[in-house]
């Protein structure tokens, strides 16, 4: 059984006697002055730190001045399933538990989010400690609409996977953030090219906080030229999204509904899904259909 320091009162987090908590740390992501004193108090006097790398955590510690008293555990995305219980467990014990990540917030496109579904699960408190985000800050640096957007992390490997994502963006209209590898960037671009056209405007961020920070505010089609080159460092991509599409009438729709019949969807299924992608009442799309039927019969 572990022994932990309770009754502990942290900046604007309270925690009672034999109440567990876990934590989730936002470390810089490239300037380690970013690293808030509300971090730094977490992690001199967590019981508990779940490190995506446990080796760069130390480094983040000793950048930072930070004695590190509690014990370091690893979480990572190959181990997260496996470490879920032991961590459930040791929070249930009535310890705070600090999980950070290599930079970022914990759990977006980092490991996290299945020890939050489990924790909450098991009447677990969770909570967080904001900070830097390679998202927020590519965004806000973009110079695209940053007034809806979605996130959609890094895209598969494979040519193909890829770019049925990218087609799925297609009619998209929020801005949208990716994540990519520096030598997989011209890829990822050739592939917006191909499903946004070549004038989609777009941002490339590079090495943010750090003291080669560049973005790059270009068409896709002229940023794929450059990226072309080599690129190098952490990348965020911001694409601007698709422009608002005029309303279609349902008999421009028909042809829709024709292609998930032939692909081997139930009629009623097809007019359901084309109906509530493009906004139009589905009982006048399959009455549409239906004449269009009536008519070819004829």
């Amino acid at each position: 059984m572990w022994a932990f320091r309770t009754s502990r009162r942290l900046k604007n987090v309270q925690i009672s006697e034999n109440e567990g908590v876990i934590v989730l740390g936002a470390t810089p992501i490239g300037n380690l002055s970013d690293a808030s004193p509300r971090l730094r108090e977490m992690m001199a006097t967590a019981d508990i730190i779940a490190a995506e790398d446990t080796r760069n955590f130390h480094h983040l510690a000793h950048a930072l001045g930070v004695k590190i008293t509690a014990k370091v555990m690893s979480l990572h995305e190959h181990n997260e399933a496996h470490k879920l219980s032991e961590v459930i467990d040791l929070a249930a014990q009535g310890a705070t538990i600090l999980v950070v990540s290599d930079a970022g917030m914990p759990a977006v496109s980092d490991p996290g989010y299945p020890l939050v579904a489990a924790a909450l699960s098991a009447g677990i408190r969770v909570t967080a400690v904001p900070g830097p985000s390679a998202v927020l800050t590519a965004l806000s640096l973009s110079g695209l609409p940053t007034g809806r957007f979605t996130f959609e992390g890094f895209l598969p490997r494979k040519a193909g996977e890829r770019r049925k994502r990218l087609d799925s963006l297609l009619t998209e209209e929020r801005t949208m953030v990716f994540f990519e590898a520096p030598h997989r960037l011209a890829d990822f671009l050739e592939a917006a090219v191909q499903a946004f056209g070549e004038d989609r405007q777009a941002a490339v961020a590079r090495e943010l906080t750090k003291k080669f920070e560049e973005v790059r505010r270009d068409s896709l089609g002229s940023l794929l030229q450059w990226a072309q080159e080599g690129v190098r460092g952490e990348i965020v991509v911001v694409i601007h999204g698709a422009e608002e599409a005029e309303p279609a009438t349902v008999e421009e729709l028909l042809p829709k509904v024709a292609q998930l019949v032939e692909q081997g969807t139930r009629m009623k299924q097809a007019v359901a899904e084309v109906a509530e992608k493009f906004g139009v009442k589905k009982r006048d799309l399959y009455e549409a259909v239906l004449a269009e039927r009536h008519e070819a019969d004829k």
